[in-house]
């Protein structure tokens, strides 16, 4: 009874005339429970959308919105407290963001070192670091960062770490209004790897505060990172060693 409440069924394909799914598939309510009992397994759920335009569908509406839940509850509950039944730039976007660090190429987002992009097994993500990336002005907005992603002995680059993040309710934000006001620029070609958006360079806007680089253990002068138009955060930042770090904890 209550998966019929949730889902909205839909028995045919709707990508083309001439796809085999026209003949009718199974309903949303047996893959759903198909999936839950696979976990809501990510490489899965992203296999299924390439089948066809109605199963991207299924996956973007319900699939990714339930890995999103099983993966981090506490902080979905939050991201949707607001009472939307949706989180900005999508469940799919919102779903690889938790579980694939970005890297980076030369000529890129981050022209600096080149470090494909990867999946990563689990990440933490803290309201609480947030805070850290915010200008005090900007600091009643929610913010969940990652824990950096480290990639080590980068040659001349060091200890290279890489995070993500998201905001809530990001259209509203104090951050946006002040990135509008400082007339920050979008990145001429470079797009959000999650959602496709355009970016802003939060360090040409100058909104990087030292607390960010204090919060990650890294060099106050190498630090940089962007948020697309959906709120989506991510960033590069050079490492300190470990027990420069642990002094820079203390100092926060």
């Amino acid at each position: 009874m209550w998966l019929a409440m949730i889902l909205t069924k839909q028995y045919r394909c709707i990508h083309s005339a001439s796809c085999k799914c026209t003949k009718g598939h199974l309903s949303e309510d047996v893959i759903f429970l198909v999936f839950q009992q696979l976990n809501w397994n990510p490489k899965l759920i992203a296999t299924l959308s390439c089948v066809c335009k109605w199963f991207d569908d299924l996956a973007k509406r319900v699939l990714w919105k339930e890995f999103c839940r099983t993966r981090a509850p506490k902080m979905m509950i939050d991201l949707q407290s607001n009472g939307s039944h949706n989180v900005d730039g999508n469940w799919r976007a919102l779903g690889k963001l938790l579980i694939y660090c970005s890297g980076c190429k030369k000529g890129g987002l981050f022209d600096r070192i080149q470090i494909p992009g990867h999946f990563v097994y689990r990440t933490r993500f803290s309201r609480t670091s947030g805070k850290s990336f915010l200008l005090p002005q900007c600091r009643s907005d929610v913010l969940y960062v990652s824990d950096p992603c480290e990639h080590l002995d980068q040659g001349e680059e060091g200890d290279v770490g890489f995070f993500r993040g998201v905001f809530k309710s990001f259209l509203g934000s104090k951050a946006r209004k002040l990135l509008i006001k400082r007339g920050a620029e979008f990145h001429p070609t470079e797009v959000c790897p999650y959602c496709k958006a355009k970016l802003w360079n939060m360090l040409q806007a100058k909104m990087i505060p030292q607390s960010a680089s204090c919060r990650l253990g890294a060099y106050e002068d190498c630090i940089e990172y962007y948020v697309c138009l959906n709120g989506h955060m991510l960033g590069i930042c050079t490492l300190l060693p470990l027990s420069d770090s642990e002094e820079a904890s203390e100092l926060e």
